[in-house]
């Protein structure tokens, strides 16, 4: 049997650190309260890139090399890389591509990037799981997710105040034996498909007379962000109950760090124990794609997880689309 481990994760994120006070004054000059807001998801502080040497992919080179370095990986052992994001600093050729020439990867591995918006990183931890479950010849995977939106939304207080910018790199390894990742369960639901659009103008009228940055920038339309709890428990529920694992059997619960409101939703739902949702949200900001990993990659910095306990992630991207992951690490 192929048990796919994650091996390491690392991160990355600017030294900019911005606390709530900040966005709290900026949009109150245009009449915008957003106080509310941040307490309401659970933010403190976020990290912003404030240069223009920085974007996701130098992000994602800097996690990736501390990445390979940590767990004593060549470049030239990785047989495939997988790059996601919704911010890409470049569509041609692929950031995962860029990686490849970045880290010194091999002939032999295969790259791509794709875009699952915040469920980025778990949508493609899944689909390198199962492409590993099923290639005797693909045993380490670099999956690396990235984002950059505050350049993006510099008028839009919900993404500008929320969002924060940083990389994650994960390595994941195929091995003979047990545990690993064990399944998902995903749920789409497109009710609100045009919330949340970047470009804004889409892409083929950026360059039209008469668009303005802004015009390009993240275009949001308000709406009750708590649509998604109940696939959330749907989702979490469904890959507990159909591989036997119960609640009190999983050591911790990775979930998005959007909303620790709907995080509470969840856990109260699914009566799950609180202190086993570990949150970062307040330290990181909202990182979007990468943010279930980045909780995890907190909690072992923090020694809270050990080897061969249950990991459970949810998330949720913009459309919405849910997904949950059930792992044993």
């Amino acid at each position: 049997m192929t048990a796919v481990r994650i091996r390491g994760i690392e991160m990355y994120h600017p030294s900019n650190e911005v606390d709530n006070e900040y966005y709290i004054n900026r949009f109150a000059e245009a009449g915008i309260p957003v106080s509310g807001l941040l307490k309401a998801l659970g933010r403190e502080k976020r990290f912003i890139i404030d240069n223009k040497d920085e974007n996701t992919f130098t992000m994602s080179v800097a996690a990736s090399r501390k990445l390979l370095q940590s767990a004593g990986v060549s470049a030239e052992e990785l047989d495939l890389i997988i790059f996601t994001s919704q911010t890409p600093e470049y569509l041609i050729p692929s950031v995962s591509m860029k990686l490849h020439a970045a880290l010194g990867a091999g002939k032999g591995t295969m790259c791509y990037d794709i875009n699952a918006n915040c469920a980025g990183i778990l949508v493609a931890m899944e689909q390198a799981s199962r492409t590993m479950m099923a290639n005797p010849r693909v045993r380490k995977v670099l999956v690396v997710g990235a984002e950059h939106l505050s350049v993006h939304s510099t008028d839009n207080p919900v993404y500008h105040s929320n969002f924060a910018d940083s990389a994650a790199a994960v390595l994941l390894q195929a091995e003979e034996g047990e545990g690993g990742f064990i399944d998902s369960v995903s749920q789409t639901n497109s009710m609100v498909i045009d919330n949340s659009l970047f470009p804004g103008t889409g892409l083929s009228n950026m360059y039209r007379d008469g668009v303005a940055p802004t015009d390009v920038h993240v275009q949001f339309t308000p709406f009750d962000d708590s649509v998604c709890v109940d696939s959330a428990v749907d989702c979490v529920r469904e890959v507990m109950e159909r591989n036997g694992v119960k609640a009190d059997e999983v050591g911790h619960f990775l979930f998005s760090q959007f909303s620790v409101g709907n995080n509470k939703l969840v856990v109260d739902r699914l009566g799950l124990d609180e202190s086993k949702i570990h949150y970062v949200g307040d330290k990181y900001g909202y990182t979007a794609s990468n943010s279930p990993i980045l909780a995890l990659h907190d909690a072992l910095k923090a020694g809270k997880v050990e080897r061969g306990e249950y990991l459970v992630f949810w998330t949720v991207g913009a459309g919405w689309q849910n997904i949950a992951l059930l792992m044993k690490y």
